[in-house]
């Protein structure tokens, strides 16, 4: 359903050149974790999911438009095993393209139904603002030479987690969910965005190239606070904890 309402979705065809990122970072594939995750919870509560597809397509969007900025930062050549929407247009392009899938994202969520849309879009315009904090934390904690575990965890709950669980919880307001119901399936998409960043994190240093589709170790190489990282800094000690102060700090090492 979701590949299917992907495919058919209309753009606004005036300027071509906007929308053509747009239509390749959404057509190059993924999980679809987080609208799958939306419709699945729907129908939880109701038997009829259509009303949850557009929304669902939304949060899809917006983890998309991330995906393009955050490839951006990280100057990461591929995604997904071709070119990343930067590397195939331009960095320019690819900010503008990025923009634009925010507010396309926006729009998608109005389509909740009328009794639920006010609840809706306040749950992704948060989910939204958070996910932009836990980006900030990530870039922040590239120059820090020692992370916490406890601040490790609050950066990828807002980074990776929040969304995932903002999916859950609106997929489960529009199947008519109670507060408190929807505020259960929103832990339970937390602990499964938590779960799943901790798993990249994983793959990212011992996963194959093939099925990653980006290039294992580039967290290292960008200096990012992993759980591997994290874990590493904190069971060391001696000359090793420093040798890895100095590399997390960015000081050559002789």
């Amino acid at each position: 359903m979701i590949d299917k309402a992907i495919v058919n979705f209309s753009y606004n065809s005036e300027a071509g050149r906007l929308v053509e990122p747009v239509e390749y970072i959404m057509s190059i594939g993924g999980k679809r974790l987080r609208p799958v995750v939306a419709l699945l919870s729907c129908n939880l509560f109701s038997d009829n999911v259509n009303d949850a597809v557009i929304p669902a397509i939304g949060l899809e969007m917006f983890h998309s438009f991330t995906l393009v900025h955050d490839d951006i930062i990280d100057q990461a050549p591929m995604r997904r095993n071709l070119p990343t929407v930067h590397d195939r247009w331009n960095i320019n392009q690819a900010i503008l393209s990025g923009d634009v899938m925010a507010f396309i994202a926006s729009d998608c969520l109005f389509h909740a139904p009328q009794t639920c849309v006010q609840k809706v879009f306040r749950e992704f315009n948060q989910a939204a603002i958070e996910v932009c904090i836990g980006q900030q934390l990530d870039i922040d904690f590239e120059k820090s030479a020692k992370v916490t575990e406890k601040e490790y965890l609050r950066m990828i709950e807002l980074k990776t987690a929040v969304l995932i669980a903002a999916s859950a919880k609106i997929g489960a307001i529009i199947g008519g969910a109670g507060d408190s119901q929807a505020s259960h399936i929103y832990e339970f998409g937390k602990n499964l965005g938590m779960a799943f960043q901790v798993q990249d994190d994983l793959l990212d240093s011992y996963g194959d190239i093939k099925f990653l589709g980006k290039k294992t170790g580039s967290d290292i190489v960008a200096n990012k606070k992993t759980f591997l990282s994290v874990k590493a800094s904190e069971v060391s000690n001696g000359a090793m904890f420093k040798q890895l102060q100095d590399i997390f700090s960015g000081k050559p090492i002789d």
